[in-house]
């Protein structure tokens, strides 16, 4: 005996307990469990405000935790464009690494995610902020690139550039021994 109860009686009606389900239908949200994505590329102004805020609450925190330094992130973290992105990702990963219904894993993983995401996290920012924020000088595509040649390359996928197209060849000639890169002069043919 192991003083454990009965295992439940279950009906043999399973049929009844999935009428009413439809495989067609979502039956909740797409988001990871306790997490909103931010798309900084798309996020509309109007919502910016609320994603700044979460996003510093959790970097103010997270610096402090994990003893991440200046060096790393420094007092102007949020003007450095892939440093946000860096913290905003490891931010959505820890909230749903500890959300409630997580299974046990979250933990653990998180920090296997954190493990990867250091070395990112230390060549995201470049340095020179000591004395307060210096702005890097963006890359620009304006005027860049020639629009005539983007036209031109854009009219084929290209695919095949490096290598001949399958069931195709090159050249279109036989090899023989002079063009076998395995031939060498002064050694028999096999």
């Amino acid at each position: 005996m192991t003083g454990l109860p009965p295992p439940p009686d279950y009906d043999d009606d399973l049929a009844g307990d999935v009428a009413g389900y439809d495989p067609n239908h979502r039956y909740g949200p797409s988001d990871p469990l306790g997490a909103h994505i931010i798309n900084w590329y798309t996020l509309p102004d109007h919502n910016a405000r609320a994603a700044w805020a979460a996003l510093r609450d959790w970097v103010e925190w997270f610096a402090v935790r994990y003893r991440i330094s200046e060096s790393v992130i420094p007092a102007c973290w949020y003007k450095h464009g892939q440093l946000v992105e860096e913290l905003s990702a490891l931010h959505t990963a820890h909230t749903v690494a500890f959300d409630a219904t997580d299974a046990g894993f979250g933990p653990i993983g998180w920090h296997e995610r954190l493990s990867l995401a250091l070395p990112r996290l230390t060549k995201a920012y470049s340095g020179g902020c000591a004395r307060g924020h210096d702005p890097l000088k963006p890359r620009s595509w304006d005027g860049i690139t020639d629009e005539q040649d983007w036209d031109a390359w854009t009219r084929k996928a290209h695919a095949h550039q490096d290598t001949p197209p399958p069931g195709g060849s090159s050249t279109g000639r036989k090899k023989d021994d002079h063009q076998d890169p395995g031939h060498h002069r002064g050694q028999p043919h096999r």
